[in-house]
């Protein structure tokens, strides 16, 4: 079975290099996609690959940033790099991003663009947040990325039917956190008994005589129908609403570009597996020159 992203973050933490040898093979096609569609297909899309990657190990070394959730984190501070470069003018030479390769580069939260205010304050993204880490990341690949569980496998160092279980966990944890945001926040009196009993509904849990008052009520409302929805179809809504949190504006683009070119088929993910390239991302940001990434890996 193959080391999971969680056992590898925690080696790359002890100074084990091969660890993020991996994670870059892992995680590079995924990367590269969101950051063509930022950037372009020009050098300064794959400067910023690298740079992110190399802010990501320093912030691993000293200890911060996520347990398990990698890919995540990753595109999160890949949007901060190029986000840091366009702010500074830069159009080539370094995408160091607005922390200049600082280990205390950290985003505990997800970077939200200015368009995208608002979806942070969605009932979905924060049952979502609320979720135990593992089930936020088998949420991601299997879900919002619609990778296969024998993709995702290597990912959680887990089967492909251990994937499928742990998603299958993770989905009912999220309606459950996000009916009992709904039920505290903003459900009528008139909605409460439907939206109580809405968990069961969608499981096929419900005794038939209670299964017709749910779905009397759901005729006749339309706010629990909406919720109905989003409970129902879980891949949607996840792609609709905590997808743009963590990809902003390139979100459908990236979507669509599909789970092959991510790197996500079937296996761990392919990606530059030249030794002269990961010895580049394990060098000091001030020993390097950018561009020096793509001869490495000709040479």
């Amino acid at each position: 079975m193959s080391t999971s992203d969680a056992v590898l973050i925690s080696r790359i933490r002890t100074g084990d290099p091969a660890a993020g040898d991996l994670l870059y093979e892992r995680h590079a096609p995924a990367a590269r996609v969101l950051a063509r569609l930022l950037a372009g297909d020009g050098p300064a899309a794959e400067d910023a690959v690298v740079a992110t990657f190399a802010q990501a190990f320093g912030v691993l070394r000293a200890g911060g940033g996520p347990q398990a959730g990698f890919r995540p984190y990753l595109l999160v501070s890949l949007r901060r790099t190029l986000g840091g470069a366009r702010a500074s003018g830069s159009t080539g030479g370094s995408t160091s991003g607005p922390a200049g390769g600082s280990p205390g580069f950290d985003p505990a939260e997800p970077f939200v663009d200015a368009a995208l205010r608002g979806l942070e304050a969605n009932v979905t993204a924060r049952a979502f947040l609320s979720l135990p880490e593992r089930w936020q990341v088998v949420l991601w690949h299997a879900e919002v990325e619609a990778a296969r569980p024998a993709a995702v496998a290597p990912l959680l160092g887990l089967s492909a039917n251990g994937v499928a279980a742990l998603a299958y966990r993770a989905r009912e944890g999220l309606r459950q956190a996000y009916l009992q945001l709904h039920l505290a926040e903003s459900a009528r009196r008139p909605c409460r008994p439907a939206l109580d009993k809405l968990g069961g509904y969608l499981r096929g849990g419900l005794a038939d005589r209670d299964s017709v008052r749910v779905e009397r009520h759901l005729a006749g409302c339309a706010r629990c129908a909406a919720t109905y929805a989003e409970l129902a179809d879980v891949r949607a809504t996840l792609q609709a609403i905590v997808a743009p949190l963590v990809l902003g504006t390139a979100a459908a683009g990236y979507l669509a570009a599909g789970p092959e070119a991510r790197g996500d088929a079937g296996g761990a993910g392919g990606g530059d597996r030249g030794g002269a390239r990961r010895a580049w991302l394990r060098l000091p940001l001030r020993q390097r020159r950018p561009h020096d990434a793509g001869t490495a890996g000709s040479r």
